[in-house]
Formats: structure tokens, C-alpha cells, sequence
């Protein structure tokens, strides 16, 4: 009976079990890192522009660092942020 108890396993040895490939176990934690990184920086650029009753915001907050590390992090899903609002100089056509 003492060999019958399985080890509980955490977080790692799931992924290990489930993903055979070293370099597949590799991107999928990466994946998961990254997606992270989004969800804290977006968080924190979210709190800049929500008041919440019991947090007191400083005024004039800098939300610079946070915003550029949630644009690379969503970069490096191949996902893009834009100010556009549709009048490129491609789209403008010359005036006659």
C-alpha cells in the first residue's frame, strides 16, 4: 500500500506529461508568459482610467511604460494598436 499514493504534481509536471517535446513545453510557456504580461499591463492601464471608491488616484499618473510593455507583449502575438482614424496619406486623394 506504501507505493500506491501518487505524487500530487503541480503546474510543470502536467505540462511535462501533456507536451512530449521539450521545444513544444518551451513556446507553450512562453505563450503563457507573454498572455501574463498582457493581462498586468492591461490591468494597470485599466486602474489609470477607472475610479474605483476606496483607491485614491495620483493625479497626473504616467501610464507610459506600462502601455509600451502592453503593446510589445501584444506585438508578439502578431496583434497591432493603432491611432488611426482611417485618413492616411494613402487614402487621401490629391486635390484638383
Amino acid at each position: 500500500m506504501e507505493g500506491t499514493e501518487s505524487k500530487a504534481k503541480g503546474f510543470f509536471g502536467k505540462l511535462k506529461d501533456s507536451v512530449d517535446d521539450r521545444e513544444e513545453q518551451m513556446h507553450l510557456l512562453g505563450a503563457m508568459v507573454r498572455l501574463g504580461v498582457v493581462i498586468w499591463s492591461g490591468f494597470i492601464i485599466t486602474l489609470n482610467y477607472v475610479e474605483l471608491p476606496m483607491i485614491r488616484k495620483s493625479p497626473g499618473g504616467d501610464i507610459t511604460f506600462p502601455a509600451s510593455i502592453f503593446t510589445g507583449a501584444l506585438a508578439t502575438f502578431g496583434l497591432t494598436t493603432s491611432n488611426s482614424n482611417g485618413n492616411s496619406k494613402k487614402e487621401q486623394k490629391p486635390k484638383t
